[in-house]
């Protein structure tokens, strides 16, 4: 067996423990269980328990810039942008603890606002700015900071998701989805020239 194929397995174990308990799960004695390898084992591949956890989060910042960019976006700007919006939402349903970590959680690197952002770290907002920016160029909206712009529509997503996942609205799946996307249409439309 391989290092990498070694490093693989446990980023698979810690993954499962993540989803099925959170990050407070994804401990290193944990996942060197569910590997079948000693703990000190699993510092060969990671440094740390931090470590661990930022390569998680970097698999699922991965998954959804693939998402993002595997989708055909087309049509006009607001279409294009709630069609984005709803990636996120996809992304967050179906991997709520992954999300969680990848948006709420602090983590040792995680990238920040704005210094990352402007610097083209993030692989999911450089999509959406990129967006946005053919927006501003285009007229739709005005003159204005389009990573500002990217970080609203990120707080807008992620703040209703997380009220959402948390069981703070009396909404099906499906009316929490269509509310998530007259608040878009709404912040869009708010920013349009």
């Amino acid at each position: 067996m391989t290092d990498s194929t070694t490093a693989r397995r446990i980023a698979t174990a810690a993954r499962r423990l993540l989803d099925k308990e959170g990050t407070e799960a994804v401990t290193m004695r944990r996942v060197a269980k569910a590997v079948g390898i000693t703990p000190m084992a699993v510092y060969r591949h990671y440094p740390n328990r931090a470590g661990l956890l930022n390569a998680l989060a970097d698999k699922g910042f991965e998954e959804l810039a693939a998402r993002l960019a595997g989708k055909r976006l087309s049509g006009p700007m607001e279409e294009r942008l709630t069609k984005m919006a709803e990636i996120y939402l996809d992304h967050a349903l179906q991997n709520p603890r992954l999300f969680e970590l990848m948006f709420l959680k602090p983590r040792e690197g995680a990238r920040r606002y704005p210094r990352d952002f402007k610097a083209g770290d993030s692989p999911t907002a450089n999509l959406v700015a990129k967006v946005v920016r053919e927006g501003i160029e285009s007229g739709y909206f005005g003159e204005d900071d389009a990573w500002e712009i990217v970080f609203e529509i990120g707080a807008l997503s992620h703040g209703l998701i997380m009220l959402y996942l948390g069981g703070r609205t009396g909404m099906t799946p499906a009316r929490f989805r269509a509310h998530y996307r007259r608040a878009f249409r709404r912040f869009i439309h708010g920013i349009c020239n």
